[in-house]
């Protein structure tokens, strides 16, 4: 049987698929809301064969659902493990140091190890953070300027809702799918 993105089972919070807790701690609702996105990304790929998440539905852009699953665990790491953290690690793929890191050097065949690849990054970078406060701050290498990590996770949301929106786009022009649980996810 060939391989097809997983359905994501999605988080919630008193049988709120949303997920997120509105009345909370800060830490809780800023994890809530990045867990919120990750598996968003996730759904907009379920159900699709290796093919047609390397397609690259919107001409003339090079984007494809498994180049953006494939970018976000570069941003993933870049920030968390590597700018906050300060883990002497590299790339998670290949790619051009242009913030299109992962996007490039799509291959089908290699679909089923980038995701778990990407779910890995995810687990790296929750256990980099996990017990850090959000007012701890590092100099950014990209911006030479202190960050807090509080300011990562908000990065890290608009870079996820940014990129969500060119998912729901690729999915639909892929097989015409809409909506938070496509048809076969």
């Amino acid at each position: 049987m060939t391989w097809t993105a997983p359905r994501v089972a999605r988080t919630t919070v008193d049988g709120d698929q949303l997920n997120v807790p509105s009345a909370v701690d800060e830490r809780v609702m800023l994890d809530g809301w990045l867990r919120w996105h990750r598996e968003t990304l996730l759904t907009k790929c379920a159900g699709l064969a290796p093919a047609q998440l390397v397609r690259t539905a919107a001409e003339p852009s090079d984007l494809s659902l498994l180049g953006l699953v494939r970018h976000m665990a570069e941003i993933e790491r870049w920030w968390f493990r590597r700018s906050f953290a300060g883990q002497p690690i590299g790339d998670v793929f290949t790619g051009p140091g242009d913030g299109d890191e992962g996007i490039e050097g799509v291959d089908a065949a290699h679909a089923e190890r980038d995701f778990a690849a990407f779910r890995a990054e995810i687990e790296a970078c929750e256990a980099a953070v996990a017990g850090r406060g959000l007012d701890e701050t590092f100099v950014s290498a990209t911006r030479g300027r202190t960050v807090s990590l509080r300011w990562v996770y908000l990065v890290m949301i608009q870079e996820y809702a940014r990129h969500n929106g060119h998912a729901d786009l690729l999915r639909e022009r892929t097989d015409g799918a809409t909506g938070d649980y496509p048809v076969g996810g």
